[in-house]
């Protein structure tokens, strides 16, 4: 028998003697399905607290252990929200805002926090992308093509012409199966990107409108405030945590 076989005979013996199970299989594999699926009433009955009992011994260390879970949990989210229809980028990309978030808390509670917050973000994700199902295949192009142009102009005669559809058949068959008009989708989720850039980048507002082809700064504050309710100042002011002053402080 070799070492690491030793080491995971007496840890099992340990276990069975001390009635210490991991949680069971079947629940854990429900509760990521649940976020994958966009089910928040499935989520609530297979949700469990970060440190629940029947978590794995990971490091001695409680804080460190407690944040490799939450690492773990996150890797497995991301990658059973890419199998649900996830774009890969944004759910890697909003995986290592989350990681480089957790890198950097010195409490428990701090983790906790957000272990609920990446959980419901993915899962609240996931309900808009399963509501896409019942969308015909020129709205899904279209709502595709204006997220991979988010830092463009969209002209919506271009995005027509892309679709090879006309321009007034578009509008009317975005606003009928989505309810909103497709410059306010276009807008939406250019203020949805920019407030995340707020929050977690270190780039201007003003560099951000310009990123996201505003016309101008004062057009960027007026459509940002009309979504939000507040400046972008205001909302960085409010939001932003930098990652990077953090990691510097702890060196």
């Amino acid at each position: 028998m070799d070492a690491k076989e030793k080491i995971l005979s007496h840890k099992l013996f340990l276990q069975q003697e001390n009635a210490n199970f991991h949680l069971p299989f079947d629940n854990e594999m429900a509760f990521y399905e649940a976020v994958k699926n966009g089910d928040f009433d499935s989520l609530k009955k297979y949700m469990k607290p970060l440190n629940a009992a029947g978590m794995g011994k990971l490091s001695n260390n409680p804080l460190r252990n407690v944040k490799y879970h939450l690492i773990v949990t996150i890797a497995l989210i991301t990658r059973f929200c890419i199998e649900g229809g996830m774009p890969s980028e944004s759910a890697y990309t909003l995986s290592d805002i989350y990681i480089q978030e957790l890198d950097v808390c010195s409490s428990i509670e701090e983790l906790s926090a957000i272990h609920r917050e990446v959980i419901f973000d993915f899962t609240e994700r996931m309900q808009k992308i399963r509501k896409k199902i019942g969308l015909s295949k020129t709205v899904i192009q279209a709502t595709d093509y204006i997220y991979n142009h988010l830092n463009e102009k969209i002209q919506l005669d271009v995005l027509a012409d892309y679709l090879e559809v006309s321009k007034s058949y578009l509008c009317e068959l975005f606003k009928k199966e989505t309810g909103i008009t497709v410059y306010t989708y276009i807008t939406k989720l250019k203020i949805e990107a920019a407030s995340n850039m707020l929050k977690y980048s270190d780039y201007s507002p003003s560099m951000i409108g310009n990123y996201f082809a505003f016309s101008s700064h004062s057009h960027f504050i007026s459509k940002f405030k009309e979504y939000t309710g507040m400046t972008p100042n205001q909302f960085r002011n409010q939001h932003y945590r930098n990652f990077f002053e953090k990691k510097d402080e702890k060196k």
